[in-house]
């Protein structure tokens, strides 16, 4: 079996995963590092050649094995994954959490406009379908509790919830502007 976790930066992917790997028994696997392995991560911006870390990923993959990273949607295929966990945060929180990893101004507006707009999620949804892929939200949560929802859902198979939509609760200009600002406040 093969559990994919993703999500935009910041949602607790990398706390997550390899609790939920230790309960599972399996080996968990990091596309940043394997990626990083490869070398396939560019100096200057940081992107990831996906179109190369695809084949050796899916070559290098143990046939059970939690694998986590923001690029899942785009480098494991729907065949390969078994289930798919998509790590969700209210923006306005995720917000503080890329501050307080000392993220660029430019990068946390990126990734919290992301994850308002469900960019990772819609992928996740597009690329394994309605019947693979879930959510779950970190926002607050511990990450021992969220792979214990991430665990229950690998086990179960839960009644599907809603998907997570942050959109509402930005509903006007005034609440937009002040979430993707680079202010400090």
């Amino acid at each position: 079996m093969i559990l994919g976790i993703t999500g935009t930066p910041g949602t607790g992917k990398k706390s997550v995963a390899p609790i939920v790997a230790k309960r599972m028994g399996v080996p968990c696997v990091s596309l940043n590092d394997v990626a990083e392995s490869y070398h396939l991560v560019k100096a200057k911006s940081g992107d990831v050649d996906v179109d190369r870390l695809r084949p050796r990923l899916q070559r290098d993959l143990p046939r059970d094995a939690v694998v986590y990273g923001h690029l899942l949607p785009y480098v494991l295929g729907s065949r390969v994954a078994s289930e798919v966990v998509v790590l969700r945060c209210e923006p306005g929180t995720l917000k503080e959490r890329l501050r307080a990893r000392g993220y660029e101004p430019w990068k946390i507006v990126e990734d919290v406009e992301a994850e308002l707009i469900g960019v990772v999620s819609s992928d996740a949804f597009d690329t394994y379908g309605r019947e693979k892929t879930w959510e779950v939200d970190t926002t607050r949560t511990t990450p021992r509790r969220a792979a214990a929802t991430v665990s229950k859902i690998v086990e179960h198979a839960p009644r599907r919830a809603p998907r997570i939509d942050w959109t509402a609760d930005y509903d006007s200009g005034a609440k937009l502007r002040l979430l993707l600002s680079t202010d400090e406040k």
